[in-house]
């Protein structure tokens, strides 16, 4: 039977599946090779089919964005922080980064662009005005650029194998509005079927044929299992003169056995016998043949084997074993990877969140930042803006607050230090740094502390003044008994 497309599929429960064109084609297909080329389809298939597809695809990204990145601003208000992550949410900008390296290690590569309702796609965005518009993020595949992201090959050319521009259905977007992933570098003069130009690799690529005998192993298992329940009965042969009588009286011996269960009594004749199928040597045999697959299909991904098989580590990567590590330095170099899509979000985000309205409110709750350019205060915060990824070797609490502890004791020395040689100014501007390092400190201090530089440096400068007075009153109390000595001594009394 042929569905829409002609290709041949089955029907179960009045719905046609057209699978001709899908896994059947990595099944039966002699033609897959080592070194055999990736069309698009046929990494389609292993995405949407294969039980690796989506793993290879997505899990490495998936353990990257597990954690969240953590948002600083220096010297900004908490609120600077807030709006920034309440925008990054509400554009769904970890989804379409995993949306865009996805589809980039599936093909080799992807793009993801910003349309907006008032602009079109050729012409740049006001940066400063995108608060008051309407954008959106669409991902795109390999087919939706087709043509526009094959790469010149011209070596002398200043685009060789760069990304110079992206069209889709004929609309072309202005540089600034898009991002371009990669799977790979490309190779010159190396086209990839999948990607449609002279680009990344799919993550398939390598692993193809590797693939397809995990499709065998499959077949195998599904074997394994149809015959395990398999009973085998071993009956005498009836004689030639009460034929009839003794098949039958077999015929009802094996039914009585597919019925039996446990607590039930058969008996059975003494030189007749009841076993099941002996597959001892299946196991071995189709465990190392799967576990030996999954690290073919691991080694030309380039990824931790770990990461396909579903085992969990025996310890977590709290404990740093040397699999949590591997781990831990393949998923940086993921992170290394989404990092232009990061950069190219956090820049959209913060001329968002950080519009005119908002600094306006800033300036409102906050004295200390009125009288400044709305301007100056946008890139003060995103010249102090940093976002690092935290460490997946997660140390376990107890190591944490040790830790926290030597900085804290770290802190109160440098205090100590310092506050007796510093000038009111610099006192006031080393307990605030002092203020802040100590709210970092969330283990040991769940409530943060907060403290007026300006108020701390008046209560210094009056603190000097007080002294001053009371060190010049002493010295007078300390020469008026002997002036009046004097004065009686001159006077002959």
């Amino acid at each position: 039977m042929a569905d829409e497309s002609g290709l041949p599929g089955a029907t179960w429960l009045g719905v046609t599946s057209s699978i001709g064109d899908s896994l059947l084609k990595i099944l039966e297909s002699d033609e897959i090779q080592p070194g055999t080329d990736l069309g698009y389809q046929l990494a389609k298939a292993i995405y949407l089919y294969h039980p690796l597809g989506q793993k290879m695809a997505e899990a490495p990204i998936n353990v990257a964005q597990s954690q969240r990145r953590q948002i600083t601003v220096q010297g900004a208000p908490e609120e600077v922080i807030k709006a920034f992550e309440a925008e990054w949410k509400s554009l769904s900008a970890d989804r379409n980064i995993h949306n865009a390296g996805r589809l980039a290690r599936v093909y080799g590569i992807s793009a993801i662009v910003l349309g907006c309702l008032e602009v079109k796609p050729s012409e740049p965005l006001e940066m400063d005005k995108l608060w008051q518009q309407t954008p959106f993020f669409n991902v795109m595949d390999s087919l939706n650029t087709a043509g526009s992201l094959v790469l010149n090959q011209v070596p002398t050319a200043p685009d060789f194998n760069k990304p110079a521009r992206v069209t889709v259905n004929g609309e072309t977007f202005h540089r600034s509005r898009y991002v371009v992933m990669m799977n790979e570098e490309p190779i010159y003069l190396s086209f990839t079927s999948s990607a449609f130009g002279f680009s990344g690799r799919s993550v398939y690529q390598r692993a193809l044929y590797p693939l397809k005998s995990f499709i065998r192993s499959m077949i195998a298992d599904e074997m394994i299992a149809t015959k395990l329940g398999l009973i085998i009965a071993k009956q005498k042969q009836p004689g030639s003169v009460i034929n009839n009588l003794m098949q039958k009286v077999a015929g009802l011996k094996r039914a009585w056995l597919r019925e039996a269960k446990s607590g039930n009594v058969i008996s059975v004749d003494k030189d007749e016998d009841v076993e099941t199928l002996n597959m001892q040597n299946v196991d071995g045999a189709g465990t190392y043949s799967r576990t030996n697959i999954i690290k073919n299909v691991a080694t030309a991904a380039d990824m931790p084997a770990k990461m396909l098989d579903n085992e969990t580590l025996v310890a977590g990567f709290g404990e740093g074993t040397e699999d949590a590590k591997n781990i831990a330095r393949y998923i940086e170099r993921i992170r290394e990877w989404l990092d232009p899509l990061y950069s190219w979000f956090d820049n959209i985000v913060q001329y968002r969140a950080w519009n005119a309205e908002f600094i306006a409110r800033m300036q409102r709750k906050y004295p200390a930042l009125q009288g400044r350019e709305g301007k100056d205060l946008f890139s003060e915060w995103r010249e102090s803006f940093a976002a690092e990824w935290p460490s997946l070797l997660i140390e376990p609490e107890s190591e944490r607050v040790k830790v926290d502890d030597v900085r804290l004791q770290a802190t109160i020395a440098t205090l100590q230090t310092l506050l007796p040689e510093v000038d009111p100014d610099n006192k006031a501007t080393l307990i605030q740094w002092a203020s802040d390092n100590i709210n970092e400190n969330k283990l040991l201090f769940p409530y943060s502390l907060d403290l007026d530089p300006e108020q701390i440096a008046q209560y210094q400068e009056k603190q000097a003044q007080l002294a001053q007075q009371n060190a010049m009153s002493g010295e007078e109390s300390q020469l008026g008994p002997e002036a009046k000595r004097f004065g009686r001594f001159a006077g002959g009394g």
